[in-house]
């Protein structure tokens, strides 16, 4: 009876800690299109989470839909899943173009200069979710906050 308890008690935490640990790999964009280049044949879409450090709708979204099991199961097997500051001091290569943030300012809290790259994508509000597709193409965002149900029912929609 002690070792069944056991076994029931080790496969109970088992499942805790894989729930807890329910989290997205995330990359740099520049990471997911080599991944894509590299790959061609077996290449995803890229899933990019453009937020701000200030943002509150950004942070419930990594808290919340970003750490649900099944959208991390579902992104991680669909997508290159990227995060990227809209206000970050990054740099990012996009079809042959270098993008930067020169008037980034690092004794700054809170807002910062937008992005280059933030510009090109012209993202209008924060959170923003952009899909690039196989070959970088950029498709219409996703703005605004989503909980794990709405944003997994959208991505289907797309793919």
């Amino acid at each position: 009876m002690k070792k069944i308890l056991f076994a029931f008690f080790l496969v109970l935490g088992s499942w805790a800690v894989q729930a807890q640990e329910a989290e997205i790999k995330w990359m740099t964009l520049d990471e997911a299109l080599t991944l894509q280049k590299k790959h061609p044949k077996k290449a995803k879409p890229i899933f990019m989470d453009v937020y701000t450090d200030w943002c509150g709708p950004c942070k419930l979204l990594d808290k919340n839909t970003f750490h649900d099991p099944e959208f991390v199961k579902y992104i991680t097997e669909n997508y290159y899943p990227v995060k990227f500051n809209g206000e970050g001091n990054s740099e990012v290569n996009h079809k042959g173009k270098k993008y930067t943030n020169p008037n980034f300012d690092p004794n700054r809290s809170g807002r910062n200069s937008i992005h280059e790259f933030t510009v090109f994508l012209q993202v209008q509000g924060y959170p923003s979710v952009y899909i690039l597709d196989k070959t970088g193409e950029v498709k219409p965002p996703l703005i605004g906050y989503r909980t794990a149900p709405q944003m997994l029912e959208e991505l289907k929609k797309i793919n």
